[in-house]
C-alpha cells in the first residue's frame, strides 16, 4: 500500500486512537507496540485506564518514550505553540466500564482538538496500514467500520446492521463482498475498531456512559447514522488478540462465551437503546418485546452450548437485566446525550 497523499494527510489532521483498558497490561503492551508499526503516525493516543495502577501507567509511559523517539512531539495544537507529547494517560478513579471508558477518552481526545476518533480495547493490534487505510475512506465519509482479524488469524464475522424495532441485531446481515462492492451500508459501529469525525461527535455527542458494557458502541453507530452515511468497509485494519472460546455456527458466525456480568446488560441496556429509538420514532413496543424474546433465546442457546455450567446464574443476571430495562424504559427524569455543538 503506498503512502497517503497530500490531500489525505490534510484530512486525518489530528486523528486521536482512544484505547481503554483494564487489568490487562500484557495485551496493552502488545496493542501499543502495534501503534509503533503504523504506517502513519497518529496525532495523539489516549489510553484511558479503568484500573487506575502503576502497572498501566509504567506501560503507557515507555510507550510515550518510544513513541516520542521514533515520531517526536506533536505541533499541531491548536491551544499550544509548544511541542506536546503524542501520549496521554488518563486514570479513572473507578471502573467506569467500556461505556465510560470511551466516553472520557473521546472527551479527552475532543477537548484536545481531534479532528478523527479511532477507538479500540486493549486486546487488539492494529495493522500497520490500518490508519493509512482508514484516511482513505476519511475522504468520503465520516463514520467508518474496517474489518476485523480473529485471534486465529480467520476473518471476524460483525452484523453492520440493526433492527431498531426488535432493538437486536440483524440476524440476517450478509458478511460476503460482491465483486465491485466497495462498502456497505451500516446503522451500527464497534468500538473495537470504530472511526469517525469530529463532526460525528459535535451533532450526536459523546458515547453513553451509562450503558457501563455492550451496545454502547451500536447505539453510537445508530445515531451516526441519522448524521452521516456509516461505511463498512472491506479492508482489515485491525486483528483480535485475545481468545474467547466460542462454537462455530454455520460456516462464517460463531457464539462466544460470556459472563454472568455482561449478560446482565445485554438485557438491562435494551431500555437505554429503546429510549433512544423512542426520539427516532422507531420503537415498537411488539417488536421490542420480541426482540427481547430472542435475545432471550439467544443468550439461552449460547449458555446450552458455550456456558452450560452458567445455566442458573446466567439466566438470573438476564431477568434481573431486563427489570432494570423496565425501569429505564420509564424513568421520566431519562435524557439522552446531548449534542457538543
Amino acid at each position: 500500500m503506498t503512502a497517503p497523499n497530500a490531500n489525505e494527510r490534510k484530512t486525518m489532521r489530528r486523528a486521536a486512537i482512544v484505547i481503554v483498558t483494564f487489568k490487562r497490561q500484557e495485551l496493552l503492551a502488545s496493542l501499543l507496540d502495534s501503534v509503533l508499526s503504523l504506517t502513519v503516525a497518529p496525532w495523539r493516543v489516549v489510553v484511558v485506564d479503568n484500573e487506575n495502577s502503576e502497572l498501566t501507567a509504567r506501560v503507557v509511559g515507555d510507550f510515550e518514550r518510544r513513541a516520542e523517539a521514533l515520531w517526536g512531539a506533536t505541533t499541531d495544537d491548536p491551544d499550544s505553540r509548544d511541542a506536546t507529547s503524542r501520549t496521554l494517560y488518563v486514570p479513572m478513579e473507578t471502573n467506569t466500564g467500556g461505556s465510560g471508558g470511551f466516553s472520557e477518552g473521546v472527551r479527552q481526545a475532543y477537548e484536545l482538538g481531534a479532528e478523527w476518533f479511532w477507538v479500540m480495547d486493549d486486546d487488539v493490534a492494529v495493522e500497520p496500514d490500518g490508519l493509512e487505510t482508514l484516511a482513505r475512506w476519511s475522504e468520503e465519509a465520516e463514520a467508518v467500520m474496517g474489518q476485523r482479524r480473529d485471534f486465529d488469524g480467520g476473518h471476524f464475522f460483525w452484523q453492520h446492521r440493526f433492527w431498531p424495532r426488535l432493538a437486536i441485531y440483524n440476524p440476517l446481515s450478509r458478511d460476503g463482498w460482491r465483486d465491485g462492492e466497495r462498502f456497505k451500508l451500516a446503522n451500527a459501529l464497534c468500538f473495537e475498531g470504530g472511526f469517525f469525525s469530529r463532526g460525528v461527535v459535535e451533532k450526536i455527542g459523546l458515547p453513553d456512559a451509562r450503558f457501563f458494557i455492550y451496545l454502547d458502541d451500536a447505539l453510537y453507530g445508530y445515531l451516526a447514522s441519522k448524521v452521516t452515511p456509516v461505511y463498512y468497509v472491506p479492508d482489515y485494519v485491525l486483528s483480535r488478540r485475545r481468545e474467547v472460546a466460542n462454537q462455530a455456527v454455520g460456516s462464517v458466525r460463531q457464539l462466544n462465551s460470556t459472563s454472568d456480568m455482561t449478560r446482565y446488560y445485554i438485557t438491562r441496556n435494551r431500555g437505554y437503546l429503546a429510549r433512544y429509538f423512542k426520539l427516532y420514532g422507531e420503537y415498537s413496543s411488539v417488536g421490542f418485546a420480541v426482540g427481547t424474546a430472542l435475545t432471550f433465546a439467544k443468550e439461552l442457546i449460547r449458555i446450552l452450548i458455550v456456558d452450560r455450567e452458567h445455566l442458573v446464574s446466567g439466566m438470573r443476571r438476564l431477568g434481573a437485566g431486563q427489570r432494570d430495562a423496565r425501569k429505564i424504559l420509564h424513568d421520566p427524569t431519562w435524557e439522552p446525550m446531548p449534542p457538543l455543538a
